[in-house]
């Protein structure tokens, strides 16, 4: 694919995204177009959101077993889009059976057709820019969802609803739009590094994501009800301050370690809720209180689609570890949003509240740390075994031989290391040599003792960390 037409591809994906997600957020995952309506039709919101969600999250979740290539993303993500055009429509009626149905159906196929975009994120974004693709498709989507709920909010639900419809329609055009590349030219993009795959970090990313995701759906559920009353200055000023912090972090100089800022984060947060505790219910309170915890919004989600986006060279099905990545945070929002229906249906005082939301927010906090360091290592790792693999036996051999033992290896010990930089486990080397797991653990510690290396994680970044440009 030539460069003019990449880019022009970049951006019909990101374009077709952002409206996409932004149906998504004004309506469906929470939005305030679904909530004005429910309010308009004097029906009870808990059960529609959380049958909302679910089906989002099982979508999400799903979609990777079902697309396996870009011509069915494709076809998902516009089969999706048209689902969840066709559910809306009985939103413009009374209430009925179909609006859950609806909900639970557009729910579940609005999930099939994000996780889908992975395969086009991966093929149309150089891997070093998909920080910024990631960034654009929050901010577009974010604008487009302040205009529709400006609407929703102040003028008709019924019109907020038609336009969270126009987006899915302007979308399916930009979607429609997209190159697929043949099968050919697929497999040489889509399945270049991929041994070994991602399970391990995917893991621990995604319970980074859902323990930073709860402090979302607790906010939902704590303080927003708290400023209802303040309509207009809510519609609009909402997302403002997760649309700037999107957009500093995505103009960072590449130089600046984006991991150090979560602490500047997760410190919003805590101000968030602190504020929340000690300030009034006034605009200028609302100000102070929202513009904290959305900034640090803004910052958590931008690293964790990057991580994401960063994983897709590793794997042959894109749609796999977005989707999981994605649920993670959807299942965060959804046990948060639990915890926080259940914390206002006891009616405590706003202060019992806040410092419960505020006990959250400190577990969370001791548990970054130590999950940040585990899934840098766990990624930086991963790299390096992908770049070994693509390369030959003579420099496989050569790598090896370049750095010195304190005592030279066996040549059962040379065997066992070739395997664990091919990103074998214990048990698979076991069955490559056909010897126990127990004597693969013994030699494993043999070679660790004569490398000076504690684990096999400084064992692999002793021996290959120069061999991949860092």
């Amino acid at each position: 694919m030539n460069g003019l037409k990449s880019l022009n591809a970049r951006r019909l994906s990101v374009a077709g995204f952002s409206f996409l997600f932004a149906y998504i957020l004004s309506f469906q995952f929470e939005g305030q177009v679904l909530y004005s309506l429910l309010d308009l039709r004097g029906a009870d919101a808990s059960s529609y959101i959380l049958a909302a969600i679910i089906a989002h999250f099982i979508g999400i979740f799903t979609c990777g077993l079902s697309v396996r290539s870009q011509a069915t993303a494709k076809s998902m993500m516009l089969g999706g889009m048209s689902v969840c055009l066709a559910t809306a429509v009985p939103f413009f009626f009374t209430p009925s059976a179909l609006w859950m149905g609806g909900l639970i159906v557009g729910g579940y196929f609005s999930g099939c057709a994000v996780a889908a975009w992975g395969y086009f994120l991966k093929v149309f974004t150089p891997k070093n820019e998909r920080i910024k693709s990631c960034a654009d498709v929050l901010i577009y989507s974010n604008l487009i969802m302040i205009v529709v709920n400006v609407v929703a909010m102040n003028r008709s639900p019924l019109i907020g609803l038609g336009l969270s419809m126009l987006c899915l329609v302007i979308g399916m055009t930009f979607i429609w739009k997209l190159p697929v590349e043949s099968e050919n030219e697929q497999n040489k993009i889509l399945k270049n590094k991929t041994r070994g795959g991602v399970k391990n970090p995917l893991l621990l990313l995604c319970l980074f994501v859902f323990i930073i995701t709860i402090n979302s759906g607790l906010m939902y559920q704590v303080i927003n009800p708290a400023f209802e009353h303040l309509t207009g200055l809510v519609s609009w000023y909402w997302a403002v301050p997760y649309i700037v912090a999107l957009a500093i972090m995505r103009n960072l100089p590449t130089k600046v370690k984006r991991s150090r800022i979560l602490y500047i984060g997760m410190a919003m947060i805590m101000g968030a809720f602190i504020s929340f505790m000690l300030l009034g219910r006034n605009p200028s309170d609302y100000l102070i209180v929202d513009t904290l915890m959305l900034g640090a919004c803004g910052i958590f989600d931008l690293f964790w689609w990057s991580i994401l986006g960063e994983m897709l060279d590793y794997t042959d099905n894109p749609a796999q570890p977005f989707g999981i990545g994605l649920s993670a945070n959807v299942f965060g929002v959804l046990c948060g949003g639990v915890l926080g229906m259940a914390v206002t249906s006891i009616e405590l005082p706003g202060a019992e509240v806040a410092v419960i939301a505020l006990t959250v927010v400190w577990v969370t906090l001791v548990m970054l740390p130590p999950l940040n360091r585990q899934l840098v290592l766990l990624l930086k790792n991963h790299a390096y075994l992908a770049a070994y693999d693509n390369m030959s036996q003579s420099q496989q051999t050569d790598i090896i031989r370049q750095i010195k033992t304190l005592d030279p290896l066996t040549v059962r010990e040379q065997e066992v290391l070739q395997l664990i930089l091919s990103g074998k486990s214990n048990r698979e080397i076991a069955g490559a040599l056909f010897i126990s797991e127990s004597t693969v653990k013994t030699h494993a510690r043999n070679i660790f003792s004569k490398y000076d290396v504690g684990s096999r994680a400084e064992l692999i970044s002793s021996l290959l960390k120069n061999q991949i440009g860092e």
